[in-house]
């Protein structure tokens, strides 16, 4: 999820020429690559199937309940939970953008993605990725109008003004995803054809190119600075003046009672960002692509995974709606 910390962290490195040992002929323009995966060990394949699959219906179906929950009951109709079942959309689409692919390639044994099928899981891997972290952001805004603003904030935050906050974001989204697409699609020559990863990482496939275009770097730091730099820049903001208003109130039940509002976005904002500054550091440490693809496994399907989980736990009103709509259900 917090991809940006690992595509866009020196896009120098991607975009750099091929070694001058590689000889003109080995350098080519293909037509697909080949997924290395988690594992080449065969006895391990059937695990790896069974464990990803059950993790993804896991996170398509909690997410779904979190949808179901928010749509069915109108104690939820409220901008919070608004943006919530957005988050879930944003998060089916996250993980059904990598998992599928690698769950069918470990029963089928292919490694292979034809070049244009790898450039379309490439774009939606940013678009909901970025989406994800966009909408963190929206959702931090929302908490702090309604701590710092509680007066106005059915005003400040009507649904026409909610609408167009998820609009933009998804806008924005798209806007990154094609613009990271048409930095790639003006690669022709690759060194290699071997991904080291079970999906097409953006940062794994740029860094195969050979290319050396300054233009292509100044729009992966505009790219960068869209995606990550300028979300959690908002969320640090947002908390900033919700931690200072809190510090204001003079109870510390009204303190409590404030700050349990935030609870659950700051534990997915957490997860979200800290997997991600951590799949950062290990592939920094580690030269291993392939400890790299299995950190990464955190972000893809772990942090989608838990989300429901966290805001069901956490959240009265949704574990009230849930039971509502099996009630309803039964």
């Amino acid at each position: 999820m917090p991809i940006y910390l690992i595509h866009f962290s020196n896009p120098l490195f991607f975009f750099k020429r091929c070694p001058s040992h590689i000889e003109q002929q080995n350098l080519t323009s293909v037509s697909e690559f080949f997924l290395t995966g988690l594992s080449d060990d065969p006895e391990l394949q059937p695990l790896l199937f069974g464990l990803f699959l059950s993790m993804y219906l896991v996170t398509v179906l909690g997410n779904l309940l979190i949808i179901l929950a928010v749509s069915c009951d109108s104690h939820l109709h409220t901008p919070m939970y608004f943006f919530l079942s957005n988050l879930s959309l944003a998060d089916i689409g996250f993980t059904s953008t990598t998992i599928p692919k690698m769950i069918v390639g470990i029963q089928t044994q292919s490694r292979a993605i034809s070049y244009v099928g790898c450039l379309t899981q490439m774009s939606f891997f940013m678009l909901f990725g970025c989406l994800d972290s966009l909408l963190l952001a929206v959702m931090a805004y929302d908490r702090f109008v309604a701590i710092c603003h509680p007066l106005h904030y059915m005003v400040i935050m009507n649904p026409r003004f909610c609408g167009l906050l998820v609009l933009a974001s998804v806008f924005i989204s798209l806007l990154v995803s094609q613009m990271h697409n048409s930095i790639v699609l003006q690669l022709t020559y690759f060194k290699d054809v071997e991904i080291s990863h079970f999906f097409c990482d953006p940062s794994q496939l740029l860094n195969l190119a050979c290319s050396d275009t300054s233009t292509n770097n100044i729009v992966m730091y505009f790219v960068g600075a869209i995606s990550g730099f300028l979300p959690i820049s908002g969320i640090f903001f947002s908390y900033y003046k919700i931690v200072s208003s809190i510090l204001r109130v003079p109870s510390a039940g009204g303190k409590y009672k404030a700050f349990s509002t935030c609870g659950s976005h700051l534990s997915v904002v957490c997860l979200f960002y800290g997997t991600g500054l951590g799949v950062y550091l290990s592939s920094a440490v580690s030269r291993s692509p392939r400890k790299g693809a299995v950190a990464s496994v955190v972000y893809t399907v772990v942090t989608p995974m838990l989300n429901p989980f966290i805001y069901s736990l956490r959240n009265r009103d949704i574990k009230r709606a849930m039971r509502r709509l099996f009630s309803n259900t039964i």
